[in-house]
């Protein structure tokens, strides 16, 4: 059961580790875990169930709403509400709520990577130098003419989303389609990662006692092993 202990929490270690080390990563959504019971391969003693050990089922993604910082930057754009933006990524469309938006050398609106930006019909394509003004519905104005509308969208589940990378998610079950989201942009703004640093590094030292009281116990149960087997193997001899 210390074993099994401690294999799950290893696991929850590794995910604290990757939450902490994105905190400034902007659309970053935290991993959260579930736990349930597996059988252990050995039987129970007296003909009893095998042991119940704990294990990390899987990983959840909080998709809960990051804090908008000021950038002023036009290009920059932040979700208000559920939500994600498209990009064409290499392999179909991806979600993200990183809007750290630029444009290319031909004046397409792509990621901060180069991925084209999704809009209703097609990619957002600027007319000249003049300035970018992004309406709260995702309408790109330029010069007074919108030239787009940013492509918006939610999941009714958004289980079925899974990371690509650090700020990107794929969908993971091409049966579910996206709908239309009721977010709204904020333009000059960017959302930083919903990791609360205080939450994660109390639960990092939390797990890190639990790691270090599992080897105890691991360690212990060797010596009581090792002490019974002496013991046992101990013959005793007249006087």
């Amino acid at each position: 059961m210390a074993a099994g202990g401690l294999r799950a929490r290893m696991q929850a270690l590794d995910m604290l580790s990757n939450n902490l080390a994105n905190a400034n990563t902007t659309g970053f959504k935290l991993d959260r875990e579930f736990y349930s019971l597996f059988a252990g391969d050995a039987e129970g003693a007296d003909g009893q169930d095998p042991a119940q050990l704990p294990d990390v089922k899987g990983r959840w993604t909080d998709f809960s709403q990051g804090t908008l910082t000021v950038t002023k930057n036009p290009l920059d754009l932040a979700l208000t509400g559920q939500g994600f933006f498209v990009v064409n990524g290499p392999s179909g469309p991806l979600y993200t709520r990183n809007g750290a938006f630029q444009l290319s050398s031909t004046g397409e609106l792509v990621s901060s990577d180069g991925y084209p930006v999704a809009g209703a019909d097609g990619t957002i394509q600027t007319m000249s130098n003049g300035a970018i003004d992004i309406q709260p519905d995702g309408t790109v104005q330029q010069d007074g003419q919108a030239i787009g509308q940013l492509r918006i969208v939610n999941f009714t589940d958004p289980g079925v989303l899974s990371k690509m990378g650090n700020s990107y998610f794929v969908n993971s079950n091409p049966a579910v389609k996206p709908v239309p989201s009721g977010a709204t942009v904020a333009q000059g703004q960017l959302e930083g990662s919903n990791v609360q640093v205080s939450e994660a590094a109390v639960g990092l030292v939390g797990v890190m006692r639990q790691t270090e009281m599992l080897q105890k116990a691991i360690l212990t149960t060797a010596d009581m092993n090792k002490q019974a087997i002496q013991e046992v193997a101990r013959v005793g001899g007249g006087v």
